[in-house]
């Protein structure tokens, strides 16, 4: 989650020095600030996982067997989860003010699902992150460089679609397919399969 803020922290720096070499906050640098701002996300999350990794490393060490308590499987799927959830946090928190008034949302003829449509949104922000964390982590281990391109793509292409907003059947509908997909990927990725998940209704 550290790690994510310090994402969110340059790249607000960057959209300030952006704004004040322009002299004026351009609309055309918007989806140029996003897709800096996802850049930096995965930026971080890389360095989450080499810093996770040396951390495994040292607990390997320390254990008697020579084997780490903790698996990158586990780390990776915590990761992606603070992540997801730091994303969500403040993904909601402008949303939240707006709520408070004054004013009632669809008066002037904007959408009246603006805060439904918000909220899944964010739910999927916070799911794709966590289904990104255990994606990445398997391709960083696995030096698989289509894994990481992939999840760099997506979350470039979520990003995008949010542009679209607030035509919302053109943007929350695909990322929602996106998040059913990204989420079947990863429940692959993490042994996951079909017998398991029968097993587990059967309480077997």
């Amino acid at each position: 989650a550290f790690l994510w803020l310090l994402s969110l922290l340059a790249a607000s720096l960057l959209w300030a020095v952006s704004v004040q070499l322009r002299g004026r906050e351009d609309p055309a640098l918007l989806p140029l600030g996003a897709a800096a701002a996802v850049l930096l996300q995965e930026l971080c999350r890389f360095g989450c996982f080499k810093l996770l990794k040396k951390a495994n490393e040292g607990l390997a060490m320390l254990g008697e067997d020579g084997r780490s308590p903790l698996s990158l499987r586990q780390m990776a799927y915590v990761s992606g989860l603070s992540f997801g959830i730091s994303s969500g946090v403040f993904s909601v928190s402008n949303i939240l003010a707006d709520s408070a008034g004054p004013g009632t949302v669809g008066i002037h003829g904007d959408s009246s699902y603006y805060f439904i449509t918000s909220a899944f949104l964010t739910m999927a922000l916070v799911l794709l992150h966590t289904f990104w964390g255990v994606i990445f982590f398997d391709a960083c281990e696995r030096r698989c460089a289509g894994g990481l391109g992939l999840v760099v793509g997506g979350h470039l292409l979520v990003s995008g679609l949010t542009f679209l907003n607030p035509w919302y059947e053109a943007s929350l509908g695909p990322i929602l397919i996106l998040t059913l997909c990204t989420g079947l990927w990863a429940f692959g990725i993490a042994g996951g399969s079909f017998h398991n998940i029968l097993k587990c209704l059967s309480c077997k």
